[in-house]
Protein backbone atom coordinates (compact mmCIF):
# COMPACT_ATOMS: atom_id res chain seq x y z
CA UNK A 1 0.00 0.00 0.00
CA UNK A 2 0.77 3.93 -1.19
CA UNK A 3 2.88 5.85 1.47
CA UNK A 4 0.50 8.34 3.62
CA UNK A 5 0.57 11.47 2.03
CA UNK A 6 -0.37 14.82 4.85
CA UNK A 7 -0.40 18.28 4.00
CA UNK A 8 -1.24 20.83 6.47
CA UNK A 9 -3.24 23.68 6.32
CA UNK A 10 -1.69 27.19 7.79
CA UNK A 11 -3.27 30.56 8.20
CA UNK A 12 -7.73 29.95 6.75
CA UNK A 13 -9.05 32.85 5.63
CA UNK A 14 -12.67 32.19 5.40
CA UNK A 15 -15.75 33.65 3.84
CA UNK A 16 -18.68 32.49 5.43
CA UNK A 17 -22.66 32.11 3.79
CA UNK A 18 -23.99 35.40 4.24
CA UNK A 19 -27.88 34.05 4.63
CA UNK A 20 -30.72 31.14 3.46
CA UNK A 21 -30.41 27.51 4.08
CA UNK A 22 -26.79 26.12 3.70
CA UNK A 23 -26.32 22.27 2.65
CA UNK A 24 -23.13 20.36 0.76
CA UNK A 25 -21.73 22.55 -1.36
CA UNK A 26 -18.47 21.61 -3.94
CA UNK A 27 -17.05 24.33 -3.70
CA UNK A 28 -13.72 23.82 -1.72
CA UNK A 29 -12.34 25.98 1.10
CA UNK A 30 -10.09 28.91 0.31
CA UNK A 31 -6.89 29.64 2.10
CA UNK A 32 -4.94 26.04 2.29
CA UNK A 33 -1.36 26.42 1.92
CA UNK A 34 0.08 22.69 2.56
CA UNK A 35 4.01 22.11 3.42
CA UNK A 36 5.79 22.67 1.41
CA UNK A 37 7.65 19.30 2.84
CA UNK A 38 4.37 17.51 2.31
CA UNK A 39 3.75 16.08 -1.41
CA UNK A 40 0.68 18.27 -3.30
CA UNK A 41 -2.14 17.13 -3.91
CA UNK A 42 -2.73 16.07 -7.53
CA UNK A 43 -6.55 16.72 -7.94
CA UNK A 44 -6.58 20.71 -7.33
CA UNK A 45 -4.73 23.53 -5.51
CA UNK A 46 -6.69 23.19 -2.74
CA UNK A 47 -7.23 19.32 -2.91
CA UNK A 48 -10.62 18.78 -3.13
CA UNK A 49 -12.33 17.99 -6.14
CA UNK A 50 -14.19 20.16 -8.26
CA UNK A 51 -16.61 19.21 -10.79
CA UNK A 52 -15.83 19.53 -14.67
CA UNK A 53 -18.06 21.08 -16.84
CA UNK A 54 -18.76 18.68 -20.05
CA UNK A 55 -21.05 21.09 -21.89
CA UNK A 56 -20.68 20.29 -26.07
CA UNK A 57 -18.79 22.90 -27.87
CA UNK A 58 -21.48 25.08 -29.92
CA UNK A 59 -22.52 24.22 -32.92
CA UNK A 60 -21.86 20.33 -31.85
CA UNK A 61 -25.26 18.10 -32.12
CA UNK A 62 -25.78 16.29 -29.68
CA UNK A 63 -24.71 12.70 -30.22
CA UNK A 64 -28.41 10.32 -30.22
CA UNK A 65 -28.17 7.40 -27.40
CA UNK A 66 -27.72 4.98 -29.65
CA UNK A 67 -24.33 6.44 -30.28
CA UNK A 68 -23.35 6.46 -26.52
CA UNK A 69 -21.24 3.13 -25.57
CA UNK A 70 -22.19 1.42 -22.73
CA UNK A 71 -19.51 2.00 -19.77
CA UNK A 72 -18.89 0.95 -16.42
CA UNK A 73 -18.32 3.93 -13.98
CA UNK A 74 -14.90 3.95 -11.98
CA UNK A 75 -14.53 5.17 -8.57
CA UNK A 76 -13.34 8.82 -8.65
CA UNK A 77 -12.04 10.25 -4.94
CA UNK A 78 -14.31 10.91 -1.77
CA UNK A 79 -13.50 13.79 0.87
CA UNK A 80 -14.36 12.25 4.29
CA UNK A 81 -13.99 14.73 7.08
CA UNK A 82 -14.29 13.85 10.70
CA UNK A 83 -14.26 15.65 14.01
CA UNK A 84 -15.01 15.13 17.63
CA UNK A 85 -17.04 15.07 20.21
CA UNK A 86 -20.37 17.13 19.20
CA UNK A 87 -22.06 18.02 22.89
CA UNK A 88 -25.22 19.98 22.49
CA UNK A 89 -26.61 20.43 25.44
CA UNK A 90 -26.00 22.47 28.76
CA UNK A 91 -25.53 25.92 27.22
CA UNK A 92 -24.70 25.03 23.90
CA UNK A 93 -28.73 23.88 23.77
CA UNK A 94 -29.39 27.71 25.12
CA UNK A 95 -28.04 29.18 22.84
CA UNK A 96 -29.18 26.97 19.64
CA UNK A 97 -32.85 27.78 21.42
CA UNK A 98 -32.21 31.52 21.32
CA UNK A 99 -30.12 32.33 18.36
CA UNK A 100 -31.18 29.24 16.07
CA UNK A 101 -29.32 25.77 15.11
CA UNK A 102 -27.14 27.94 12.64
CA UNK A 103 -25.23 29.30 15.26
CA UNK A 104 -23.31 25.74 16.05
CA UNK A 105 -20.87 25.73 13.03
CA UNK A 106 -21.07 29.42 11.27
CA UNK A 107 -17.47 30.10 12.06
CA UNK A 108 -16.29 26.48 10.43
CA UNK A 109 -19.57 26.15 7.69
CA UNK A 110 -17.50 27.11 4.81
CA UNK A 111 -15.01 23.77 5.64
CA UNK A 112 -17.26 21.70 6.47
CA UNK A 113 -20.09 21.79 3.71
CA UNK A 114 -17.11 21.21 1.36
CA UNK A 115 -17.20 17.65 2.58
CA UNK A 116 -18.46 14.68 0.30
CA UNK A 117 -19.13 12.44 3.67
CA UNK A 118 -19.10 14.05 7.46
CA UNK A 119 -18.91 12.63 10.18
CA UNK A 120 -18.64 13.08 14.48
CA UNK A 121 -19.42 11.49 17.59
CA UNK A 122 -22.75 12.70 19.02
CA UNK A 123 -21.84 13.21 22.38
CA UNK A 124 -25.42 13.48 23.42
CA UNK A 125 -29.08 12.19 23.75
CA UNK A 126 -31.18 14.89 21.15
CA UNK A 127 -34.39 14.16 23.86
CA UNK A 128 -36.94 15.56 25.53
CA UNK A 129 -38.01 12.16 26.96
CA UNK A 130 -36.62 9.53 28.84
CA UNK A 131 -34.82 9.87 32.43
CA UNK A 132 -31.49 10.55 33.01
CA UNK A 133 -29.44 7.30 33.88
CA UNK A 134 -27.26 7.03 37.28
CA UNK A 135 -23.84 8.10 35.73
CA UNK A 136 -21.78 10.94 36.71
CA UNK A 137 -22.84 12.91 33.70
CA UNK A 138 -26.08 12.97 31.36
CA UNK A 139 -26.37 15.14 28.39
CA UNK A 140 -30.11 16.08 26.69
CA UNK A 141 -29.64 18.32 23.82
CA UNK A 142 -33.11 19.75 22.87
CA UNK A 143 -34.44 18.43 19.73
CA UNK A 144 -34.14 21.49 17.74
CA UNK A 145 -30.16 21.09 17.66
CA UNK A 146 -30.64 18.09 15.40
CA UNK A 147 -31.19 20.82 12.43
CA UNK A 148 -27.50 21.90 13.28
CA UNK A 149 -26.38 18.76 12.32
CA UNK A 150 -28.21 18.57 9.12
CA UNK A 151 -28.09 22.16 8.09
CA UNK A 152 -24.18 22.12 7.96
CA UNK A 153 -24.14 18.63 6.38
CA UNK A 154 -23.98 15.69 8.93
CA UNK A 155 -24.30 12.48 6.93
CA UNK A 156 -22.85 10.24 10.23
CA UNK A 157 -23.47 10.86 13.74
CA UNK A 158 -21.46 7.92 16.02
CA UNK A 159 -23.83 6.99 18.51
CA UNK A 160 -21.22 4.14 20.28
CA UNK A 161 -19.81 5.99 22.83
CA UNK A 162 -21.12 6.28 26.57
CA UNK A 163 -23.53 9.04 26.12
CA UNK A 164 -26.01 7.77 23.44
CA UNK A 165 -28.24 6.39 26.18
CA UNK A 166 -27.84 9.15 28.61
CA UNK A 167 -31.95 9.40 28.77
CA UNK A 168 -32.53 5.60 27.92
CA UNK A 169 -34.21 3.30 25.55
CA UNK A 170 -36.60 6.70 25.51
CA UNK A 171 -34.17 9.25 24.65
CA UNK A 172 -32.23 6.82 22.06
CA UNK A 173 -35.22 6.18 20.27
CA UNK A 174 -36.19 10.24 19.88
CA UNK A 175 -32.28 10.70 19.24
CA UNK A 176 -32.51 8.09 15.93
CA UNK A 177 -35.90 9.83 14.78
CA UNK A 178 -34.35 13.05 14.75
CA UNK A 179 -31.21 12.02 12.56
CA UNK A 180 -33.16 10.54 10.54
CA UNK A 181 -35.60 13.44 10.29
CA UNK A 182 -32.03 15.38 9.19
CA UNK A 183 -30.77 12.33 6.74
CA UNK A 184 -28.09 11.64 9.35
CA UNK A 185 -27.06 7.95 9.33
CA UNK A 186 -26.87 6.62 12.94
CA UNK A 187 -23.67 4.55 13.97
CA UNK A 188 -22.80 2.52 16.60
CA UNK A 189 -25.78 1.11 18.36
CA UNK A 190 -27.99 -1.44 17.10
CA UNK A 191 -29.21 -5.09 18.11
CA UNK A 192 -26.29 -7.76 19.12
CA UNK A 193 -23.35 -7.41 17.16
CA UNK A 194 -25.39 -5.88 14.32
CA UNK A 195 -24.58 -2.26 16.76
CA UNK A 196 -21.20 -2.13 15.48
CA UNK A 197 -22.74 -1.72 11.80
CA UNK A 198 -21.53 -1.61 9.12
CA UNK A 199 -23.18 1.46 7.58
CA UNK A 200 -22.40 1.46 3.64
CA UNK A 201 -22.50 4.57 1.80
CA UNK A 202 -21.53 5.18 -1.71
CA UNK A 203 -20.30 8.29 -3.20
CA UNK A 204 -18.60 9.10 -6.54
CA UNK A 205 -18.82 5.26 -7.41
CA UNK A 206 -16.89 4.30 -4.13
CA UNK A 207 -18.01 1.72 -1.37
CA UNK A 208 -16.85 2.89 2.37
CA UNK A 209 -17.73 0.58 5.28
CA UNK A 210 -17.89 2.34 8.59
CA UNK A 211 -17.49 0.73 11.75
CA UNK A 212 -18.10 1.54 15.50
CA UNK A 213 -17.00 0.15 18.67
CA UNK A 214 -16.52 1.50 22.24
CA UNK A 215 -13.97 0.04 25.19
CA UNK A 216 -14.21 2.25 27.91
CA UNK A 217 -13.18 1.89 31.53
CA UNK A 218 -15.78 1.68 34.38
CA UNK A 219 -16.18 5.25 35.93
CA UNK A 220 -15.73 6.77 39.16
CA UNK A 221 -19.46 6.44 39.89
CA UNK A 222 -19.88 3.19 39.14
CA UNK A 223 -21.39 2.89 35.90
CA UNK A 224 -19.71 0.75 33.56
CA UNK A 225 -20.75 1.21 30.00
CA UNK A 226 -20.63 -2.34 29.28
CA UNK A 227 -24.13 -2.39 30.63
CA UNK A 228 -25.48 -0.48 27.63
CA UNK A 229 -23.96 -3.43 25.16
CA UNK A 230 -26.33 -4.38 22.69
CA UNK A 231 -28.06 -7.66 23.31
CA UNK A 232 -30.68 -9.80 21.12
CA UNK A 233 -33.32 -7.85 22.78
CA UNK A 234 -32.16 -4.61 23.49
CA UNK A 235 -30.85 -1.71 21.28
CA UNK A 236 -27.27 -1.01 22.71
CA UNK A 237 -23.51 -0.58 21.81
CA UNK A 238 -20.93 -2.31 20.26
CA UNK A 239 -18.25 -3.43 22.55
CA UNK A 240 -14.36 -3.55 21.19
CA UNK A 241 -12.44 -6.76 21.22
CA UNK A 242 -10.15 -7.67 18.92
CA UNK A 243 -11.00 -10.98 17.80
CA UNK A 244 -14.69 -9.21 16.94
CA UNK A 245 -13.33 -6.33 15.51
CA UNK A 246 -11.40 -7.97 12.57
CA UNK A 247 -14.03 -10.34 12.04
CA UNK A 248 -16.26 -7.46 11.67
CA UNK A 249 -13.71 -5.64 9.29
CA UNK A 250 -12.46 -8.79 7.34
CA UNK A 251 -16.82 -9.08 6.75
CA UNK A 252 -16.89 -4.89 6.28
CA UNK A 253 -14.20 -4.94 3.17
CA UNK A 254 -16.31 -7.82 1.53
CA UNK A 255 -18.71 -5.71 0.85
CA UNK A 256 -16.88 -2.11 0.48
CA UNK A 257 -14.03 -0.51 -1.22
CA UNK A 258 -12.54 0.47 2.16
CA UNK A 259 -13.49 0.14 5.71
CA UNK A 260 -13.64 3.33 8.37
CA UNK A 261 -13.66 2.54 12.26
CA UNK A 262 -14.59 4.69 15.13
CA UNK A 263 -13.67 3.45 18.60
CA UNK A 264 -14.95 5.38 21.85
CA UNK A 265 -12.18 4.28 23.87
CA UNK A 266 -8.63 5.49 25.92
CA UNK A 267 -8.86 7.46 29.17
CA UNK A 268 -10.28 11.14 29.29
CA UNK A 269 -7.70 14.00 30.09
CA UNK A 270 -4.91 12.03 28.54
CA UNK A 271 -2.48 13.65 26.02
CA UNK A 272 -1.15 10.17 25.00
CA UNK A 273 -2.53 7.02 23.35
CA UNK A 274 -2.20 3.98 26.22
CA UNK A 275 -1.63 0.80 25.28
CA UNK A 276 -4.99 -0.92 24.79
CA UNK A 277 -6.18 1.71 22.18
CA UNK A 278 -3.20 1.32 19.59
CA UNK A 279 -3.60 -2.69 20.20
CA UNK A 280 -7.36 -2.13 19.01
CA UNK A 281 -6.44 0.29 16.16
CA UNK A 282 -3.50 -1.78 14.99
CA UNK A 283 -6.02 -4.91 15.36
CA UNK A 284 -8.59 -3.00 12.59
CA UNK A 285 -5.78 -1.81 10.10
CA UNK A 286 -4.21 -5.33 10.22
CA UNK A 287 -7.53 -6.66 9.04
CA UNK A 288 -8.03 -4.49 6.44
CA UNK A 289 -9.67 -0.86 7.67
CA UNK A 290 -8.02 2.40 6.11
CA UNK A 291 -8.50 4.43 9.26
CA UNK A 292 -9.21 4.30 12.95
CA UNK A 293 -10.45 7.62 14.01
CA UNK A 294 -10.82 7.73 17.86
CA UNK A 295 -13.03 10.09 20.52
CA UNK A 296 -13.79 9.98 23.85
CA UNK A 297 -10.62 12.01 25.96
CA UNK A 298 -11.69 15.39 24.91
CA UNK A 299 -8.44 16.37 23.96
CA UNK A 300 -6.43 15.92 20.72
CA UNK A 301 -3.74 12.79 20.57
CA UNK A 302 -0.74 12.38 18.07
CA UNK A 303 -1.35 10.22 15.03
CA UNK A 304 -0.13 7.08 14.00
CA UNK A 305 0.73 5.98 10.10
CA UNK A 306 0.87 2.33 10.04
CA UNK A 307 0.85 -0.17 7.00
CA UNK A 308 -0.73 2.58 5.15
CA UNK A 309 -3.74 2.98 7.44
CA UNK A 310 -4.10 6.02 9.76
CA UNK A 311 -4.74 6.02 13.23
CA UNK A 312 -6.10 9.08 14.92
CA UNK A 313 -6.47 7.86 18.18
CA UNK A 314 -8.50 11.18 19.16
CA UNK A 315 -10.45 14.34 17.59
CA UNK A 316 -11.11 15.25 20.83
CA UNK A 317 -14.08 18.11 21.37
CA UNK A 318 -15.41 20.06 18.52
CA UNK A 319 -18.78 21.31 20.18
CA UNK A 320 -18.59 21.35 24.04
CA UNK A 321 -19.01 23.85 26.88
CA UNK A 322 -17.66 24.28 30.15
CA UNK A 323 -14.29 23.26 29.36
CA UNK A 324 -10.65 25.20 28.89
CA UNK A 325 -7.21 24.51 27.40
CA UNK A 326 -6.12 21.99 26.42
CA UNK A 327 -9.40 20.36 25.61
CA UNK A 328 -10.83 23.37 24.14
CA UNK A 329 -7.96 22.66 21.24
CA UNK A 330 -9.62 20.76 18.12
CA UNK A 331 -9.01 20.22 14.09
CA UNK A 332 -11.36 18.79 11.57
CA UNK A 333 -9.79 15.73 9.84
CA UNK A 334 -9.62 15.88 5.99
CA UNK A 335 -9.22 12.38 4.50
CA UNK A 336 -9.22 11.93 0.58
CA UNK A 337 -10.10 8.58 -0.07
CA UNK A 338 -9.96 6.73 -3.77
CA UNK A 339 -10.19 2.64 -4.23
CA UNK A 340 -6.54 2.18 -3.01
CA UNK A 341 -7.08 3.94 0.10
CA UNK A 342 -5.98 6.87 1.43
CA UNK A 343 -4.51 9.58 -1.21
CA UNK A 344 -3.44 12.21 1.62
CA UNK A 345 -5.22 13.86 4.57
CA UNK A 346 -4.88 16.68 6.53
CA UNK A 347 -5.80 19.12 9.06
CA UNK A 348 -8.03 21.82 9.60
CA UNK A 349 -6.80 23.57 13.06
CA UNK A 350 -9.71 25.04 15.40
CA UNK A 351 -10.22 26.01 19.04
CA UNK A 352 -13.69 26.18 20.79
CA UNK A 353 -14.93 29.73 22.20
CA UNK A 354 -17.66 29.09 24.31
CA UNK A 355 -18.20 25.64 23.36
CA UNK A 356 -18.45 26.84 19.73
CA UNK A 357 -15.67 25.86 17.25
CA UNK A 358 -13.82 28.91 14.55
CA UNK A 359 -10.50 28.83 13.15
CA UNK A 360 -7.68 28.97 15.48
CA UNK A 361 -4.64 31.72 14.79
CA UNK A 362 -1.77 30.66 13.11
CA UNK A 363 0.01 30.25 17.07
CA UNK A 364 -2.98 28.02 17.80
CA UNK A 365 -2.75 26.47 14.69
CA UNK A 366 0.97 26.10 15.10
CA UNK A 367 0.19 23.99 18.27
CA UNK A 368 -2.75 21.99 17.74
CA UNK A 369 -0.81 21.02 14.48
CA UNK A 370 2.58 20.04 16.64
CA UNK A 371 0.14 17.54 18.99
CA UNK A 372 -1.14 15.82 15.94
CA UNK A 373 1.94 14.90 14.35
CA UNK A 374 2.81 11.60 13.83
Amino acid sequence: MRTLRHTLPLLLTLLLLACGPRMHTSTAPEGLHPSPTAPQPTATATGIPTATPTNLPTGTPAPTSTSLPTLTPQPSSVTLMAVGDLMLARTVGERILAEGPEVVFDQVWTILSAADILAGNLECALTDQGDAQDKAFTFAAPPLSAQALGLVGFDIAVLGNNHSLDYGQAGLAQTMQLLAEQGIAPLGVGLGQAAAGPLIIEKNGLRLAFLSYVNLVPEYTGFDARTWRATQEQVGIAWAETAIIQEDVRAAKALADLVIVFMHFGYEGSPLAVVYQRELAVAAIDAGATAVLGSHPHVLQSVDEYHGGLIAYSLGNFVFDEYGMPENRSAILRLRLDQDGIVFYDWFPVVLVDGLPQIANPEQSAEILRILAP
